[in-house]
């Protein structure tokens, strides 16, 4: 029998590679950034055409490549970086593993032209699907200047699972701002189909975070800052009161290389706990320099994952440090009403004098002394002693009643009814056959066919064989998707102008998604322009726009689910639909009233489809009384 196992030619098995490697242009773009900053580059240009479909460019003043290493770098496993495997265990460089420039020429256009400061000519080199072009001398500047088009040319399967331009640009922002925020001593740039959307001068981190992710993050930001003998960390986080229901603005970057880690997220939530609603992120940017030889970053192509030696270690001091920061810049919150400004809007009720004095008398560990204990000899002295214990235990009182009264609500009444309260009767047979209730009955069966809202977040509905639980938030969902789809399609809806325009301030990736957005937004009736850079101006809202509901907020979140329903594979107007729902609806935890309920009710009975949401979660349940009884029984 003949054999049948044989070697793969060097453009197949280069092409294999590019799979795990390559996935998309951003692949491309994080792979050439990282090249040049091991370059030792001060400057670093980056230039998309198409969002990298049809050019990729990445121009640097680094050290420059020899005629030998400018042809041998398109090998495979060929690399500057490593020498032996103990080399793996004292990293400090982004990349090692030499398949990157390979992968690349294997399924793209690929020209590179780089020349060392020593000599006068540099080198030109082209190559198309691993096949070399060109090599011959140019003259160049300093560094390297690498062109990469037509990605994926030879491999059209590929190419077809390219997104949109739209949602390809995001990851290649996604990348830049990844290496450009671990290198603040780094002067870095970004040009999309010529216009410059990034331009980072060399400064120290805050500066290069403010810059990256906007002008308002500035006021947001908590330094991070804990050294020991194993780990050194710093970076900054937000404030709880800047935290959004969406991701997108969390960094975690170990020995500057940026990683993915949801192990080391817990700990950061860890150390927001009680800080921080349900559902809510911070923002953090957290550099974490540790011994490379404690790490593993060989543990996957794209080296977005890594292992430490100890992760419990690393988690406990991530934890402490955040907690710390917190604690330091005074943003983790007293128990203190008269200190505390959160709870200054609160109206309390004030208590009899011998309710006060009784409950006092519970709690003998305040240790209350009486009047004229703090007398002294010297009556200055003593008016001052005095003084200051009246408003010490003055204080300690008012503590007091005001944590009394927020347990109020919470404890059960002994008795059944007070004598100033209405008694809650329950009609039955008997109740029928009794004059004495038959008014009450009435005023009773009236008010059973009301709405009624449930922990602000169900709607209660009886109906003839049963009753309805109904999810506010998922209801409202599905009436607005379908709702938004409609007018996509050619419908039209009222815009409301405001009075006084408002300007909103994005960051830069999001602007960019907005820009190529606005036309589909304003035909669901927001009527919005842009103002210049990541700035744009507010007009209008939809008529039936919620008004305690903040455009900022709301464009934000839009931005933020188009990008998460883009791994649904949703047609483009089911997206837009879909997010700006999610983004619009009525949120757990709003109130409504009978009317407002009402109108969900009957809006979403008339939807094409009322039973789930957009997301797929159900938007009612229904209880039969059947039901009900056999779980009496």
């Amino acid at each position: 029998m003949a054999d049948v196992i044989q070697l793969l030619p060097d453009s197949i098995a280069n092409q294999i590679a590019a799979g795990e490697v390559i996935q998309r242009p951003a692949s491309v773009v994080k792979e050439l950034l990282e090249n040049s900053v091991d370059a030792g580059s001060t400057s670093i240009k980056l230039i998309i055409k198409d969002a990298g479909k049809t050019l990729i460019q990445v121009v640097d003043n680094g050290c420059g490549m020899s005629e030998t290493d400018a042809r041998m770098c398109f090998e495979r496993h060929a690399t500057s970086k490593i020498r032996t495997a103990k080399d793996l265990f004292a990293l400090r460089t982004m990349g090692f593993r030499g398949e990157a420039m390979a992968s690349i020429a294997s399924i793209a256009q690929v020209e590179l032209r780089t020349r060392q400061r020593m000599n006068e000519l540099g080198t030109r080199i082209v190559i198309e699907g691993t096949v070399l072009k060109t090599q011959e001398p140019c003259q160049c500047i300093v560094g390297s200047s690498i062109l990469v088009k037509n990605l994926f040319f030879n491999v059209p399967a590929r190419r077809n699972f390219l997104k949109s331009n739209t949602v390809e640009m995001r990851h290649i922002t996604d990348e830049f701002q990844r290496v450009a925020l671990a290198h603040p001593d780094i002067f870095f740039s970004l040009h999309h189909n010529g216009t410059e959307v990034f331009h980072l001068p060399v400064s120290n981190l805050r500066q290069r975070v403010v810059n990256v992710l906007g002008s308002g993050t500035n006021k947001k930001l908590v330094p991070v800052k804990e050294e020991t003998e194993l780990v050194q960390i710093k970076g900054f986080i937000s404030k709880p009161d800047y935290a959004k229901r969406t991701r997108g603005e969390q960094f975690f970057f170990v020995n500057n290389r940026f990683i993915k880690s949801g192990w080391l997220h817990h700990a950061v939530m860890g150390a927001f706990e009680d800080l921080l609603a349900q559902n809510m992120h911070p923002l953090y940017v957290i550099f974490v320099d540790i011994d490379p030889a404690h790490i593993d970053v060989n543990v996957h192509p794209t080296k977005q994952e890594i292992k430490f030696d100890d992760e419990k270690m690393v988690y406990n001091y991530l934890k402490v440090a955040i907690r710390h920061a917190l604690g330091q810049y005074s943003v983790t919150p007293t128990l203190d009403f008269d200190q505390e400004p959160l709870f200054s809007n609160i109206n309390f009720t004030p208590r009899a004098s011998e309710e006060s004095a009784a409950t006092l008398r519970q709690f003998p560990s305040l240790d209350l002394p009486s009047e004229g204990t703090y007398k002294d000899k010297s009556e200055n002295r003593g008016n001052k002693r005095t003084a200051t214990f009246d408003a010490h235990a003055e204080r300690q009182r008012n503590n007091l009643e005001q944590w009394e009264l927020l347990y109020q609500e919470e404890a059960l009444p002994k008795t059944a009814f007070s004598s100033d309260e209405t008694p809650i009767v329950v009609s039955s047979k008997i109740s029928k056959e009794t004059s004495a209730f038959d008014d009450v009955n009435q005023s009773f069966s009236k008010q059973q066919k009301t709405p009624y809202q449930l922990h602000r977040r169900y709607i209660i509905n009886q109906i003839k064989s049963g009753f309805w639980i109904i999810d506010q938030q998922a209801a409202h969902e599905r009436i607005l998707y379908e709702k938004y789809l409609r007018m996509m399609e050619g419908g039209t809806t009222a815009t409301q102008r405001k009075l006084f325009p408002q300007t909103i301030h994005v960051s830069k990736s999001n602007a960019l998604t907005l820009k190529d957005l606005l036309p589909e937004i304003q035909q669901m009736g927001f009527d919005i322009e842009e103002f210049g850079g990541n700035s744009f101006i507010v007009h209008g809202v939809p008529a039936d726009f919620r008004q305690e509901a903040k455009e900022q907020e709301m464009i934000e979140q839009l931005i933020a689910q188009y990008h998460d329903n883009l791994s649904l594979d949703l047609g483009f107007n089911e997206n837009i639909a879909r997010s700006l729902a999610m983004g619009a609806a009525i949120k757990k935890g709003q109130h409504l009233n009978v009317e407002e309920m009402q109108m969900l009710i009957d809006e979403l009975f008339a939807c094409e489809m009322p039973l789930v949401s957009p997301r797929g979660k159900k938007c009612f349940l229904t209880f039969e009384l059947s039901d009900l009884e056999k779980m009496f029984s």
